[in-house]
């Protein structure tokens, strides 16, 4: 009987209709599956479900059946809401005042030689699903300046316009006035609330507490979740110091303040909150105060407050726009916002609340008999119960970790005992040849560690320690193993043996580029590469998670779509020619500053969040061998974030190799993603061996996407060696200078 059941479900489906691309997406991504679940499943290609989902393509017998029933059973478990009711798809999110700059495609064209590097590099299973993002605004021309609706009334009401290409709400009604405002009081006494798109507010409320409820009842601020099992995003005020005084609060912190981070607990404005029955984290009322009652349901009752000038917006990573008008700051936290996510916090924390909130950590369930859904692990996300922070393997920890505390007070850990998984800060002498050449030219790499997160396969779930494993490159974990044998004066690039001069060449291995000298720990790339250059790997051990993923990769599109559609809108396109794109890069801050901001915060979110995973401790008392409390997130994940560094070194040391066995040409200072180079002329293009406007397959290439290289600035090799003999340093990292030739924290090279 079942066989005739079966007969009958195959008929019903080779006849079924199928649902559009944009719902078959839908529906997969709300169960949580992978593009390539499904090909593995349907047993066809990845690309073919790619182009199922994209609408290029449709199925056909017999993978049209099967896919028709797996997309049947997934529409009862996730229904579609019904169009008036429905939150905007994230593909559909654009915010209908938008004027929409081209979308950077889902993923760039790779040249040959970085093509062949994906091959070695990436690890393709379990692929996660590239999240959409909303399409980046171009400049909107300012709105037309209307009258302020009636205070008596305290709806919110269109007064001023705010600078052009500040983005504005989004189509979903609970959000139409966008993310978030920054409130300012004028010389009148009116505070008003100024929003992304132009929309200037009325802000009746006269306290702390009046103002979180008319955020969340009237405001109609926040945005959309960026994955099917998130959490929408709770509304962002920004305070003026006007509008510090005129709630009662500090425009500064005192000293102790700032130390603790936060305002007394005895403040008249916290006991207005607390007599209101609103809460506040353990983090207290700072400069990112985050201020909720209890969820309802799943209702979310929550505000987060950002405080400019109690250093909220770290001039390291936001340049001036703590300084900006209300307008102006709206604006580009408002690109920010739209192209990343709300700010949940610094640069840094909101990186890592990007992870989460691509990968939420639980989903709901199917209905029960009672229609009762409950939270079950998001599969690919890194849950609570993932891994147990204090079960890391010792390798992987740093220093004062709990898994050490029964190691000796002073005991000093060598690569023998620890991950050291870094980026580089390397330089040697310059030959006599190089002395005779006129410049040094520094080039550097487009958000390169986002690059090296790209396709990165990573660990999932627990560590399982082996002894004398054959090493597998798909396989991510920490290896013990002696590549002091990797001889850099013959290495295979490609297939070929080429002879170097592995005197001038970095060692692959440690970030100082010295040659290892015996069994050290290495992230999965790094002995990937080992193997890659031609020599044998044998490990003595290793600590490996059979669980693994591409954590990454939707938090990796997200920020290059959302640096690349910044970068446009400066003038800087991703298919510029490479004399076009050195032009275009010329001066492009100034074309738009306020922008400009936006993408050296975006770059601080990629290098701040891969920070956070491997948080230490923050004072608090702490002492070695006691936990701190970033050990409790599920997100404190060393060993991504050295699988990351690994990769990214090795990317660049791919790159330099085959460029050295092609031109003959070899670094002087390598600094993180900055490589310098003597040169007879002053741009890239004088030592970079490009052919008709193509450059060498798998070495340097000059554009705007991640992974690809720009100029970071040019000094003469007499101003090399001038300052290296000033600071008696023969070996003074020049790459640290190289941007504008000042030299001011020398210490011997050190």
């Amino acid at each position: 009987m079942s066989e005739l059941f079966d007969a009958v479900d195959a008929l019903v489906a080779s006849r079924a209709a199928l649902p559009p691309p944009a719902e078959r997406k839908r529906l997969r991504s709300a169960h949580g599956l992978t593009i390539d679940e499904v090909a593995t499943a349907l047993k066809v290609r990845r690309a073919t479900v790619s182009g199922w989902e994209s609408g290029k393509t449709e199925p056909r017998p017999p993978e049209r059946d099967a896919y028709a029933r797996l997309l049947d059973k997934l529409a009862d478990l996730y229904p579609a809401a019904p169009a008036d009711t429905a939150p905007p798809a994230p593909d559909a999110a654009v915010p209908a005042t938008f004027t929409a700059a081209p979308a950077p495609a889902e993923a760039r064209t790779l040249s040959t030689g970085e093509a062949s590097e994906a091959a070695v590099m990436t690890a393709t299973e379990n692929t996660q699903t590239p999240v959409p993002v909303a399409a980046a605004p171009a400049a909107a021309p300012r709105p037309a300046r209307t009258t302020r609706t009636s205070s008596t009334s305290r709806r919110p009401g269109a007064k001023k316009a705010a600078p052009a290409g500040t983005p504005a709400g989004g189509s979903d009604p609970r959000f139409e006035n966008g993310p978030l405002a920054v409130v300012d009081v004028e010389d009148d006494g009116t505070v008003l609330a100024y929003c992304t798109g132009g929309l200037v507010l009325d802000v009746p409320a006269k306290s702390i507490p009046a103002l979180v409820d008319w955020t969340l009842r009237e405001a109609k601020l926040g945005a959309p979740k960026l994955a099917g099992p998130g959490k929408d995003a709770d509304p962002l005020i920004v305070l003026t110091e006007s509008a510090l005084e005129r709630y009662g609060l500090p425009v500064t912190l005192t000293e102790e303040e700032k130390h603790a981070g936060r305002i007394p607990e005895g403040h008249k404005v916290i006991k207005q909150l607390a007599r209101a029955e609103w809460k506040l984290t353990k983090r207290g009322f700072g400069p990112w105060a985050r201020i909720y009652r209890p969820a309802q349901g799943s209702e979310r009752a929550c505000v987060q407050l950002c405080i400019p000038s109690w250093n909220a917006l770290d001039t390291r990573h936001w340049g001036e726009a703590g300084q900006l008008p209300p307008a102006e700051l709206a604006r580009v936290l408002g690109v920010y916002a739209s192209r990343v996510m709300t700010p949940r916090g610094s640069t840094a924390v909101t990186g890592l609340e990007l992870m989460t909130a691509l990968h939420p950590p639980t989903r709901a369930t199917a209905p029960d008999e009672n229609g009762k859904r409950t939270g079950e692990h998001n599969p690919g996300s890194l849950g609570k119960d993932a891994i147990d922070p204090m079960n890391f393997p010792p390798c992987e920890v740093p220093d004062g970790h709990p898994v050490l505390k029964d190691l000796p007070r002073f005991h000093v850990r060598g690569p023998a005992e620890k991950l050291i998984e870094e980026a580089y800060d390397w330089a040697r002498p310059m030959t006599d040849a190089e002395c005779t050449l006129r410049h040094l030219v520094g080039i550097d790499v487009n958000m390169a560690f986002a690059a090296g997160a790209n396709g990165l396969n990573v660990g999932l779930g627990e560590a399982t320690h082996v002894k004398a494993p054959a090493f597998d490159p798909k396989l991510p974990g920490s290896w013990l193993v002696d590549l002091s044998h990797v001889d850099l004066s013959r290495v295979k690039v490609g297939k070929e043996w080429v002879e170097l001069d592995g005197s001038l060449l970095p060692s692959p291995f440690t970030p100082k580029g010295e040659r290892p000298t015996g069994p050290a720990w290495y992230a999965t790339p790094t002995v990937a590469y080992a193997a890659e250059l031609g020599y044998e790997v044998r490990p003595i051990e290793a600590w490996v998670r059979y669980e693994n993923g591409r954590y990454l990769d939707g938090w990796y599109q997200r920020l290059r779509d959302a640096y690349l559609a910044t970068m446009a809108d400066l003038g800087v396109d991703a298919d510029l020619a490479p004399e076009d794109f050195l032009a275009a890069m010329d001066g492009y801050k100034a074309r738009d500053p306020e922008l400009a901001i936006v993408t050296t915060a975006i770059k601080a979110t990629v290098k701040g969040g891969l920070g956070k995973l491997r948080e230490r401790p923050r004072g608090e008392g702490w002492k070695p061998g006691e936990p701190w409390r970033a050990l409790s997130r599920p997100t404190w994940r060393p060993d991504i974030r050295a699988a990351v560094i690994s990769r990214t070194r090795m990317n660049l040391h791919r790159k330099i190799v085959k460029h050295a066995a092609f031109t003959g040409q070899y670094p002087v200072a390598i600094l993180s993603d900055c490589v310098v180079y003597a040169a007879d002329g002053t741009s890239p293009l004088d030592f970079l061996p490009y052919r008709e406007g193509k450059p060498l397959p798998g070495g340097f290439k000059l554009g705007v996407n991640p992974g690809l290289v720009k100029h970071e600035g040019t000094q003469t090799v007499l101003w090399g060696e001038e300052v290296r003999e000033r600071f008696n340093a023969p070996e003074l990292n020049l790459a640290r200078y190289i941007k504008d030739g000042t030299v001011t924290d020398v210490d011997n090279g050190e």
